[in-house]
């Protein structure tokens, strides 16, 4: 019990709670990461106990992947990465007036995700690290195929269109320096190029200046009303009611979530995809899925924070970072003179229980600071659409910048802003270009490296258990709704 004890101290309780409003506010503007809130706590860490330190750190990775998705709901702008899937059906909730419904179930669902991720990473952290490690490149490979099969399910019933934008993503993934020979490839001359398309800006742009673009498009007179006109109060009460009639989704995607983020380097945003994916698929709805149904904002918000436990399971368990949150993490933990890895748990074992305490009691917090978020964000979304629409292409061009001070990646947004809106134009996707960006170089380089260790050899690709178990999910992700339908008419 001593641990709980240390955990509720006040010296413990009061940087949480403002690491988590810092959190809240990180995560809701456009741009700015979870992995750059974190960051930016660390330094006010360094003197402070480890326990004190971490919890400050915890907090803020969950309260701004939570946040995330508030500009998505109602901005069609994800805060974050991990809100990136938010935007495919929050933010139809939010054009028929349901945003604040949408958000409430955010938050609900977003608290229980990660009350399961804790309790997973509490129970089963050795056996499911031992489980990620047997991953090597060949596994890696097919889990990001299978993530961009992802983009078949997200098409909105238009494979070809699907696929194509999937497979542009991959193509604009290839530019920069090749990691294997250092080559430059697609970059035409220009340095800036050589870093490569940051996945960020092109999000913000195709998903955040796209829209933007659409608004100005209306009357002036339409430009003069707020950016919304529901009446916005967030009602607990309700979304905990559908979110207890769909618990199942909650339990199955938190599961996923958790399962993807204990593989170290795939991370909230890649759970959230798999997620809403695997329930767009296995839904008796899965030709609502885009429009604006509960389901679609249920799946990835109970996954994107029930993966920030699963990352720590391979970062507790071995030291080996499940994102790049945890990989900085990992570095202050040996600032604190901790020392990750399977010792861990004898050496410091009041810690890390009273680390797991912190980390299920954020989940209870992270309800009363996310409302609060809430009734504060949509203050600013009162304002006459003129303002907000200004608002965002300025926070927008903040986050782009910020990633990697570079004015060149405010360029990108803004091209990548015209190339959604064009797009929308003539109904190709834009969720599966972002995911080809984003898993473009976890394929190739874990291709190439596969290759590599078998010197041209194929055969391990497709001869190992696990690869076999992601090519048979592949296979029927893309035709198993025929093969479903084959077996009724025959059965």
């Amino acid at each position: 019990m001593n641990y709980i004890l240390a955990a509720l101290q006040p010296n413990v309780l009061l940087p949480l709670l403002i690491s988590m409003f810092f959190g809240i506010f990180v995560g809701g503007m456009p741009g700015l990461t979870a992995t750059m809130a974190v960051a930016l706590i660390i330094p006010i860490t360094y003197y402070m106990p480890p326990l004190a330190a971490l919890a400050m750190i915890l907090g803020a990775s969950f309260s701004s992947i939570f946040a995330g998705d508030i500009p998505a709901t109602f901005l069609r702008i994800p805060g974050t990465p991990a809100s990136g899937a938010a935007v495919l059906d929050g933010f139809e909730m939010s054009k028929k007036g349901k945003g604040a419904l949408a958000l409430s179930l955010d938050l609900v669902c977003s608290a229980t995700g990660g009350v399961i991720g804790v309790l997973l990473l509490i129970l089963v952290a050795p056996p499911l690290a031992k489980f990620a490690l047997k991953f090597t490149n060949y596994e890696y490979f097919w889990l990001g195929i299978f993530g961009l099969s992802m983009s078949a399910v997200l098409s909105r019933g238009n494979l070809i269109k699907g696929l194509s934008s999937a497979l542009l993503g991959l193509l604009i993934a290839t530019i920069g320096i090749d990691v294997t020979t250092g080559y430059p490839r697609f970059t035409f001359g220009s340095i800036e190029l050589m870093d490569g398309i940051g996945f960020i800006p092109a999000m913000i742009g195709l998903f955040g200046i796209s829209e933007v673009l659409k608004r100005i498009q209306g009357s002036e007179k339409d430009l003069e009303l707020p950016a919304i006109n529901e009446k916005i109060k967030p009602s607990l009460l309700a979304a905990f009611k559908i979110m207890i009639k769909k618990f199942f989704i909650v339990i199955k995607s938190a599961i996923i979530g958790t399962f993807v983020g204990a593989l170290p380097g795939a991370g909230a945003d890649i759970a959230a995809w798999v997620a809403y994916g695997v329930e767009k698929k296995t839904s008796k709805k899965s030709e609502e899925f885009g429009t604006g149904i509960v389901e679609g904002v249920i799946a990835p918000t109970s996954a994107n924070n029930a993966a920030l436990g699963g990352t720590w399971i391979p970062a507790l368990v071995f030291g080996i970072p499940g994102d790049t949150i945890t990989a900085i993490v990992l570095g202050a933990m040996l600032m604190y003179g901790l020392r990750p890895g399977p010792l861990i748990f004898q050496e410091n074992g009041e810690l890390i229980k009273g680390l797991f305490f912190i980390a299920i009691l954020i989940q209870f917090l992270l309800i009363v600071v996310g409302y609060f978020g809430i009734r504060v964000y949509t203050y600013f979304l009162k304002m006459k659409t003129s303002v907000v629409l200004t608002a965002v292409i300025m926070f927008s061009m903040i986050g782009s910048y910020a990633i990697r001070n570079s004015y060149f990646d405010i360029y990108i947004m803004l091209i990548f802003g015209v190339i959604g809106y064009l797009f929308e134009k003539i109904d190709v996707p834009l969720a599966p270009m972002i995911l080809g960006i984003i898993l473009g170089p976890m394929i190739e380089d874990n291709l190439r490296v596969g290759l590599t260790k078998t010197g041209g050899n194929w055969m391990p690709f497709f001869t190992r258990p696990i690869s076999i178990a992601f090519i048979v999910l592949i296979f029927f992700v893309f035709f198993g709704t025929y093969i479903v339908k084959l077996l009724k008419k025959f059965l």
